[in-house]
């Protein structure tokens, strides 16, 4: 509890400041009497769902919210299907006044679609992460768009040092080997390495960033970190890592590098052909951040030429991934589907997050602060 307190004062002083975007129209920020329709996006669990009893978030159980809507009089559809003029979100896309979306299967809301949704006035991520919402367009149409802050920043820090240890060891060779039935130690040995000694620096050292930071602690690394902010001095010795204030000179000093900054204008294909010339020859790069933030071939190109030694992650453009996307087939990657952020734990919370901030809409309450990526017009200022 107390990390998640502390993390809650961090995210409040990171989240504080909002841009007010251009003349908003005004929406009522809570509901209005009556029924109100309400639409989930999720992935198809299938065969999965009947698994574990816990696993909310997908179609199949809706974050685990269905009857508590409907006993309250309200309407709610759950689907898939998302994509496409003829698909089901977008029949409804009309007349629904919620739409509940997740990172990991997004439902991506354009402007197009906000113009068409006359009756629209909330959209709530399941988890963390609201690129996929065009946030100048909801800004402008009053929108309120919220995200369950703290969800699953435990999940995804995690993950992060798992691919971390997974390229620095060079596990996958040797998990391959194992189930083809060959034994060649010396394929896997020639570029295994220690973690203890190398240098390691997240671009971004937010909720994510920091708590990565804490992990990597008792590994002996060299930490780095690169924000718009800097951390405070106790969580600078807490962590021991060192601020860099120049991006640019950061990433060349580092042996690995995890993303950990928002997708934005500024932050979309920040990893080009030119910047990954620059970094140290081998680098391991692992994104758990948002696929965009990377130049898709530029990341496929220098992954061939050893420039990058390996690439880690689980966030693709778009997603789902198609099947030709060519991170699946270049060399010395460690790619999933996006699974970080929606471990069993994570969905627990990002589900009991939104039922409260549904219940908060329909009384008539405020969301906790943080929670908030648009508001009155004004946009969080981690998205700008």
């Amino acid at each position: 509890m107390a990390m998640k307190r502390a993390a809650a004062s961090v995210i409040r002083n990171v989240c504080g400041s909002r841009v007010v975007a251009p003349s908003p129209i005004s929406r009522p920020l809570h509901a209005s009497p009556g029924s109100t329709k309400i639409v989930g996006v999720f992935y198809k669990a299938n065969e999965y769902a009947s698994l574990n009893p816990n696993f909310l978030g997908c179609v199949e159980r809706g974050l685990g919210i269905g009857e508590w809507l409907q006993s309250q009089g309200h309407q709610y559809i759950v689907t898939d299907d998302k994509e496409g003029p003829n698909c089901e979100l977008e029949k409804h896309i009309p007349d629904l006044h919620v739409l509940i979306t997740t990172p990991f299967h997004p439902a991506y809301v354009t402007a197009e679609r906000i113009k068409k949704a006359k009756n629209l006035k909330l959209l709530l991520t399941a988890g963390i992460g609201s690129d996929h919402i065009d946030l100048q367009a909801a800004a402008a149409a009053g929108l309120t768009v919220a995200e369950v802050t703290g969800s699953n920043v435990v999940s995804v820090a995690e993950d992060e040092l798992m691919r971390i240890l997974i390229l620095v060891r060079n596990f996958l060779p040797g998990y391959h080997q194992v189930i083809n039935g060959d034994w060649n130690v010396a394929a896997i040995a020639y570029r295994a390495y220690d973690l203890e000694g190398k240098t390691v620096g997240t671009v971004g050292a937010g909720r994510i960033g920091k708590l990565l930071l804490q992990r990597l602690k008792p590994f002996n690394c060299n930490l780095l970190y690169h924000d718009r902010l800097k951390m405070s001095p106790e969580m600078e010795a807490q962590t021991g890592a060192k601020f860099e204030e120049d991006l640019d000179a950061m990433l060349p000093k580092c042996d690995i590098i995890v993303i950990n900054t928002p997708l934005t204008e500024k932050t979309r294909g920040m990893f080009n052909k030119e910047r990954i010339a620059k970094l140290k020859k081998g680098v391991l790069i692992v994104n758990n951040a948002r696929g965009a933030i990377m130049d898709t071939q530029a990341v496929v190109d220098a992954c061939s030429s050893g420039q990058i030694g390996g690439y880690g992650g689980d966030v693709w453009y778009p997603q789902p991934a198609p099947k030709d996307h060519p991170w699946r087939y270049m060399p010395n990657q460690a790619m999933t589907p996006h699974i970080s952020g929606t471990t069993i734990d994570a969905q627990l919370r990002y589900a009991a997050g939104v039922k409260d901030m549904l219940e908060r809409y329909f009384k008539g309450q405020d969301f906790p602060e943080d929670y908030y990526i648009v508001k009155d017009g004004k946009i969080a200022s981690q998205y700008l």
